[in-house]
């Protein structure tokens, strides 16, 4: 599976996020996403399958718990493809970057006249 097709669900996406914050049981992640999107135990369980078995999540047991985190195996493969494509992008975020912050200095300046003015 390619890693934009396991990236492409959203309740995979949100299990990513949660396993971002840390290391996590089987059990919190269930309870979140069953909170969140309604689906059940085993779909779930079938959701970290898919990240574990596509090289997103590695598992480990601990007791009888089983302990989930990120594995940025499958996440650096897609990084590289897309570096193909970041010249589309990062130029724009650059300038728009520079925009936000003439318009932070610009405030402040008129921020400070104002100030002189009282």
């Amino acid at each position: 599976m390619h890693a934009f097709d396991v990236l492409g669900d959203p309740v995979r996406r949100r299990i990513l996020e949660l396993l971002a914050e840390g290391e996590q049981s089987s059990g919190s992640v269930t309870g979140v996403i069953r909170a969140e999107f309604g689906i059940s135990q085993p779909a779930v369980s079938q959701h970290l399958r898919v990240l574990r078995d596509n090289g997103f999540a590695t598992v480990r047991p601990e007791g009888a718990r089983r302990l989930y985190a990120v594995d940025d195996t499958a996440l650096r493969e897609a990084d590289a493809w897309l570096a193909k494509f970041r010249r589309f992008w990062v130029p724009r975020l650059a300038a728009m970057e520079t925009e936000v912050a003439r318009g932070k200095r610009q405030r402040r300046l008129q921020h400070d006249e104002e100030k002189h003015d009282d």
